[in-house]
């Protein structure tokens, strides 16, 4: 017999906000009782509300990097250590950390900054399957929407390092190189850390993309990739002092 104090554990897989959000007009007539026709007119509001929250926490925060990476990386992996040591010493130059939250490289990062005693910053994203937050955050920010989630990632950040990883990786990667190709953001260094891992995807884009004209040589500059955790905090710092000595030099003009 079944205890009913015991709750069973929740499925496996869940529907999320996102999955109801993105779900197409053919699938929500179908499931007309769940997804009701007309109802994503007031699903602005709950988008609205997960801007301001995370406006909210954030707007103080200061200078931070974003740290990107695969979920499923162990201790057993050295890159884990890497990226430890990576955010400790970004950490230590004066800058927050802000992660996916999760396990993984995420977790190496918010634990680097933990190390340098900065603010770790963890941006939690609804999936379909269990993801809790690692140990290492400071503040943690739920997110029902990957769009309002990558937001704050870029907002509140003055760079990008990241780690290797996977889709989600990849999908960081390239909004960013997008946002910095066509000027929607400026001064945003995207430093690469792991050269054997990366260096098939640069090869190819200036073997191919470049080639082939759908790349300007020029682009391949806005990656920055290392294998030196120092090279990486450098690359970001100085990076940052430009930015300031150009918004400095920009007041003088102005004044």
């Amino acid at each position: 017999m079944t205890d009913p104090k015991i709750k069973p554990p929740p499925p496996l897989f869940r529907v999320t906000e996102d999955e109801r959000f993105l779900q197409s007009a053919v699938e929500r007539l179908e499931e007309k009782g769940l997804f009701e026709v007309g109802k994503d007119s007031w699903r602005v509001f709950r988008i609205m509300g997960e801007f301001v929250e995370g406006f909210d926490e954030l707007q103080n925060l200061g200078p931070a990097v974003s740290f990107f990476g695969s979920a499923r990386v162990t201790e057993a992996d050295p890159m884990y250590h890497e990226c430890v040591e990576t955010a400790r010493r970004v950490g230590e130059a004066g800058f927050a950390i802000i992660t996916g939250g999760g396990p993984g490289i995420m977790e190496a990062a918010n634990r680097g900054a933990r190390e340098a005693g900065v603010a770790s910053v963890g941006c939690n994203i609804e999936l379909p399957f269990e993801q809790g937050s690692n140990p290492y955050i400071d503040i943690s920010i739920d997110f029902r929407y990957f769009f309002v989630r990558k937001t704050m990632f870029v907002k509140y950040a003055e760079a990008f390092v990241i780690f290797p990883g996977g889709f989600g990786t990849m999908d960081e990667l390239f909004e960013a190189l997008t946002l910095i190709q066509t000027g929607k953001v400026g001064h945003f260094p995207v430093v690469l850390f792991g050269k054997d891992y990366w260096s098939g995807l640069t090869d190819w884009m200036r073997d191919t993309l470049v080639a082939e004209g759908k790349l300007a040589e020029k682009d391949l500059d806005l990656i920055f990739v290392t294998d030196s955790p120092d090279e990486a905090v450098d690359h970001v710092a100085e990076r940052y002092r430009q930015q300031l000595a150009a918004i400095s030099a920009k007041k003088s003009g102005d004044a």
